[in-house]
């Protein structure tokens, strides 16, 4: 039989005035972690009121995207007129010329510059020769630190009618292409200064998350035999998995957001057939002309569908893979 002790209501004493407070300062607590770690969370400061300012404070402004704003009037605009906006847009022809080029631009980005650090992160991971390691990797990351502007500047001088691109052509075929006015070559010059700008940056995660995987794990795989390529199909890539899986999600979430500054320094009316995206037409369209109501339709419309591939893309990820964001 099991003894049962049973406590009378009256020796039950409520807790003083101070539990609450001493409750706070129990390992674990976020009150003892804040009193400890003050000096930590002082650096987040700093980030979370950029982020307060200069993204979650615009937000109010997306009003204006059903209110007819003048520029001197009221920051909310002077009337409401509803989807007034939303309408001009989607019965514009041009903009969903610049919605078709965004969606062709990003999935090439996505194609071509999502997996290639990942190729450059394994292909470093197999150099022997440390010197020679960090000599490419220097090399590589250089492009990530120059202005769009000079990047902009070299693709147009490289494919320009006189350029090296052209130069090579004509040594080789014996022609030349007009690259830069031509719209059917904005993409794949685009892409390619895309890949040669990012793919060094990008493969710091990558080859931060392989000095991780256990060695172990390659001592087991060539004891079965595998070879180099079987190593890296079966332990390296399942390892960095995860770290894959996240960025692949973030970039979905910019998916809309093609490179804004190096496509409006480079492109053109004559190739605006390829290379004119949504963030280019809302800056032509609605910020130039001073329409800032429409441009706000406009923007709102981005963010959502932005907003729809990060979370359906995180809640695959998820499902599938057991890996997501939160």
């Amino acid at each position: 039989m099991a003894l049962r002790l049973e406590v009378p209501p009256e020796a039950v004493t409520p807790d003083p005035p101070g539990a609450t407070r001493n409750r706070r300062n129990k390992p674990g607590s976020w009150g003892l972690a804040l009193t400890r770690d003050w000096r930590l969370y002082t650096l987040v400061l700093l980030p979370l009121a950029y982020f307060a300012v200069f993204r979650y404070l615009p937000m109010a402004g997306n009003v204006i995207a059903f209110r007819q704003f003048q520029p001197g009037g009221s920051i909310f605009g002077e009337k409401w007129v509803g989807l007034k906006y939303v309408t001009l847009f989607i019965n514009d022809p041009s903009f969903w010329q610049a919605f078709q080029n965004t969606i062709i631009l990003g999935v090439l980005t996505l194609l071509f510059c999502f997996p290639m650090p990942i190729i450059f992160a394994l292909m470093l991971n197999e150099l022997r020769s440390q010197k020679f390691k960090k000599f490419v990797q220097t090399v590589a990351y250089l492009p990530h630190f120059m202005s769009v502007v000079i990047i902009a500047g070299m693709i147009l001088q490289n494919f320009s009618m006189t350029g090296t691109v052209n130069q090579i052509a004509n040594t080789l075929f014996g022609t030349t292409v007009n690259f830069t006015q031509d719209a059917g070559w904005f993409r794949p010059m685009y892409i390619s200064s895309e890949v040669w700008q990012t793919m060094g940056w990008g493969a710091i995660l990558y080859l931060a998350a392989l000095t991780r995987v256990d060695e172990s794990l390659y001592e087991a795989a060539r004891i079965d035999g595998a070879n180099r390529w079987q190593q890296t199909w079966h332990v390296t890539l399942p390892a960095i998995r995860p770290t894959i899986i996240t960025l692949l999600i973030l970039n979905i979430g910019t998916f809309m957001a093609v490179g804004f500054e190096k496509i409006l320094l480079i492109y053109n009316p004559l190739n605006y057939a390829t290379s004119d995206v949504i963030s280019t037409y809302l800056y032509r369209v609605g910020l130039e002309s001073s329409n800032f109501s429409y441009a706000a339709a406009i923007g709102m419309f981005e963010s959502v569908i932005g907003l729809t591939l990060i979370l359906s893309a995180n809640a695959i990820s998820k499902r599938l893979a057991g890996t997501s964001l939160w």
